[in-house]
């Protein structure tokens, strides 16, 4: 018995259902703010969760918020560079380096990270740095991602994993989760050791003191400390001499969390450090 063919219509009808019937429904990105790679300490864990609360929360960004005596939110400031910073002052909030200092305070029981996007990125208490050029392969949850450049760094945020970061961004919007901007003015991520911290730690003394790519003051400027700062020095050189401050001293000494020297004139303590071994480069 023969079968008989379908009509050319249905053939039709059916090859164009096939050819535009809709596939699967991708799924949807993950925007929930909580660690989202394996493999961070506890405490870069901790600081994730502190920042996520925040975000959760519906916290708002507030210009110099979280900079109060303690960690926490405070109420911002007017910055005069942004007009949507105008209701700063009524809220309660954060600014970007306010929310990171609030989290690792969470995270570790201390006040770890007071200070500015700069202060935070160059502290003592580094584990591990990384350049904007590696990109986000070696990154984990907790990480600190930095915006700038060596002598100004102005923004700063916190990695979660899978690209993501939290984030206290800008006035006008309240605290939250973004993919990491690598583009423009991205300048790396440190890794926070809350622990012990390894090698020979010194405070600096005056303002506005610039660190140098070689010792010699004509070398190119890497960063100015604000004030006194304290520092991890990795070893000392006798190199060129110089005077300043009623102080005259041929000693530099090198900061690896810098990767910068400065003259031992604005390192307090003798001229010629205790305990601090002889740079061999």
């Amino acid at each position: 018995m023969l079968r008989r063919s379908a009509p050319l219509g249905t053939l039709l009808a059916l090859l164009a259902f096939l050819l535009w019937a809709p596939g699967p429904t991708p799924a949807a990105a993950d925007t929930s703010c909580r660690v989202l790679a394996p493999g961070a300490s506890a405490e870069a864990e901790r600081a994730v969760a502190a920042a996520c609360e925040q975000v959760a929360a519906g916290v708002w960004y507030t210009w110099g918020g979280g900079h109060g005596p303690e960690p926490g939110a405070t109420y911002g400031q007017v910055d005069p560079t942004d007009p949507a910073s105008e209701h700063d002052p009524e809220r309660l909030g954060f600014d970007c380096s306010g929310l990171v200092r609030y989290a690792y305070a969470r995270a570790t029981g201390s006040d770890v990270l007071n200070g500015t996007a700069s202060t935070q990125y160059y502290t003592h208490r580094a584990a591990e740095r990384f350049r904007a050029a590696q990109g986000l392969a070696p990154l984990l949850p907790g990480d600190l991602l930095v915006w700038g450049t060596s002598q100004h760094l102005h923004h700063i945020a916190v990695y979660l994993g899978a690209g993501r970061m939290a984030e206290a961004k800008q006035s006008g919007t309240k605290l939250m989760v973004s993919d990491v901007r690598l583009s423009g003015d991205y300048y790396g991520a440190v890794r926070v050791n809350p622990g012990p911290v390894t090698g020979s730690l010194f405070r600096t003394w005056g303002t506005g003191v610039w660190t140098k790519a070689l010792p010699s003051t004509s070398a190119a400027r890497v960063y100015a400390f604000p004030g006194p700062t304290t520092v991890r020095v990795q070893c000392q050189k006798h190199a060129e001499k110089v005077t300043s401050d009623g102080y005259t001293n041929d000693a530099w000494s090198y900061l690896p969390d810098y990767e910068a020297w400065m003259t031992n004139i604005y390192v307090q303590g003798p001229a010629w450090l205790e305990g601090v071994p002889t740079c061999t480069f």
